[in-house]
């Protein structure tokens, strides 16, 4: 493991749903099920998006955006189909499933025609379904490009930062700007950061792509493009998502999970997952937003991730007085399918920080994970995780 001394280290054995979890796997069910869970096309302002939403849009908001060609059932259903996750989450937010464009269940071949988007146009695209919705200040979760996403999406950093940055070091010409001219160059900084309340990042990335991940990535680009989503394609797709022992060998046969997504992945159309992965490959480097950022952010990355390093790296470069890393052991990227119990107690205690969790009742939805009935209270001790766990504060001011 790296230089992570203020993370927390888990190592879990998945669960079998028998017995009384497959009762809380019902509940869950019924509680996705028994909403009317529309799905939106919104209009933005680089093309259209669609948006999956589940539950009381009168609750806080919390919103998703899943990595490379993947969408939210195939991303984030491991994780909301979790009963405790279910109680955590479906009962006490609203949640906003947004997918990249093209990567929606039935999408239809984005047309050539169609100029490429970029990550800051995906980025702006979150502002136009927030204004559809008439969200404000919203969670935000993303996993690894989706992650990316979103981050950039609460620092703003804007095209221009780096090579103009002498523009605002000149007093002079500031003065000679005036206000108004500052703050217009200053605006594009500043519009998003205040409808970001906090992140949740599952094996994100904050660097530009080293020369190793961009060459992988024109590889896997061409493959793509030319061949579409190919049986070479959907293994380095699922080595991207799933640790070793998890996709299996040919002595021990693939998970369920990693069988799941590789028939979900059939369902792609290749080069819209190209268009996001073009995006993807352009991206910039946003650490010097990072250490601005104002928003609580709990990081999880499986140490079998191949984004491990860059995990370690982005929570390194955020104020840890407002940040939280938690590594995952024996797991990969997704930690939302491959691990998803790994999440409850740090999400818990991160989402209590905002006031935002209330326990449900028991006799609605499925117990607390915090719940003694449900775990036992040596479980919760640092000593059984095998670490030295360090206070973590999550509770945030909204002023900003």
């Amino acid at each position: 493991m790296g230089d992570s001394s203020d993370s927390v280290s888990i190592d879990m054995e998945t669960p079998s749903l028998s017995g009384k979890k497959r009762v809380l796997v019902g509940l869950c069910i019924d509680l996705v099920t028994k909403f009317d869970d529309p799905e939106y096309v919104v209009e933005t302002c680089c093309g259209y998006v669609s948006v999956s939403v589940y539950g009381d849009q009168d609750k806080p908001a919390l919103v998703t955006y899943p990595d490379l060609a993947l969408n939210h059932i195939s991303c984030f259903q491991g994780l909301f189909f979790c009963p405790e996750a279910c109680s955590l989450l479906l009962h006490n937010f609203c949640i906003y499933h947004i997918s990249p464009p093209g990567h929606e269940l039935g999408a239809a071949t984005i047309s050539p025609d169609d100029p490429l988007l970029s990550v800051d146009d995906l980025a702006d695209q979150i502002a136009d379904v927030l204004n559809y919705f008439g969200l404000d200040a919203v969670m935000c979760m993303g996993v690894t490009a989706g992650a990316y996403i979103l981050t950039l999406f609460a620092v703003c950093f804007p095209p221009w930062r780096g090579s103009h940055d002498f523009l605002l070091n000149d007093s002079k010409f500031c003065f000679d700007l005036g206000f108004t001219g500052v703050f217009i160059l200053l605006w594009p900084q500043m519009k998003y950061r205040q409808r970001v309340l906090g992140l949740i990042l599952i094996s994100p990335l904050c660097n530009a792509p080293s020369w190793t991940e961009w060459l992988y990535n024109k590889v896997l680009s061409n493959l793509l493009y030319y061949y579409g989503m190919c049986g070479v394609v959907k293994e380095l797709l699922l080595k991207r998502y799933f640790s070793k022992e998890a996709r299996g060998s040919a002595q021990v046969p693939e998970s369920d999970v990693v069988q799941a997504c590789r028939r979900l992945l059939d369902e792609r159309q290749g080069l819209n997952v190209w268009r996001f992965l073009e995006a993807m490959n352009g991206r910039q480097d946003i650490s010097d937003g990072l250490r601005k950022l104002r928003c609580r952010s709990l990081i999880y990355v499986g140490e079998s991730s191949p984004f491990h390093f860059e995990a370690l790296d982005m929570t390194s470069k955020l104020d840890r007085r407002c940040s939280a890393l938690v590594e995952v052991q024996a797991c990969g990227s997704m930690v939302t399918e491959e691990q998803p119990h790994a999440m409850l107690i740090p999400l818990e205690y991160f989402l209590m920080g905002y006031g935002m969790y209330r326990p449900p009742k028991l006799s609605v939805s499925p117990r607390s994970p915090l719940s003694p009935i449900c775990i036992s209270p040596e479980l919760l001790s640092p000593e059984s995780m095998g670490l030295k766990l360090k206070p973590i504060k999550t509770r945030i001011s909204l002023e900003v």
